[in-house]
């Protein structure tokens, strides 16, 4: 029989790693932004992005601009590329992390 503390230590290492990923790419994504479209790169807040006075509201439009997938008519298709493989990721990572609270919730009820 799998042990529930492994498999949750297990899938929260995963996690961590694929956060990990998507921030790597994200900021690669916004050193794209930066010279093919300096005007994106401005209304997402690309200079203050990871910083703690980074512009909440800017970043959400970040977000936005990708999950709705705006990115699809843009010129430059490294913008396109890597938009889609951040998009991937988030699904990716946002589905693990509810894993892990799961896995975390039926800890607490069987133990």
């Amino acid at each position: 029989m799998f042990s529930t503390i492994a498999l949750f230590w297990a899938l929260c290492l995963v996690c961590i790693i694929n956060m990990m990923r998507y921030f790597s790419s994200l900021r690669a994504l916004l050193s794209i932004l930066r010279q093919s479209d300096p005007l994106l790169y401005q209304s997402v807040d690309g200079n203050g992005f990871f910083t703690t006075h980074g512009q909440l509201n800017k970043q959400i439009r970040l977000v936005n601009y990708i999950n709705s997938q705006r990115y699809l008519d843009h010129h430059d298709p490294e913008v396109v590329l890597r938009c889609e493989r951040l998009r991937k990721q988030f699904i990716l990572t946002s589905s693990l992390s509810g894993l892990v609270v799961i896995c975390l919730i039926s800890m607490l009820i069987w133990y």
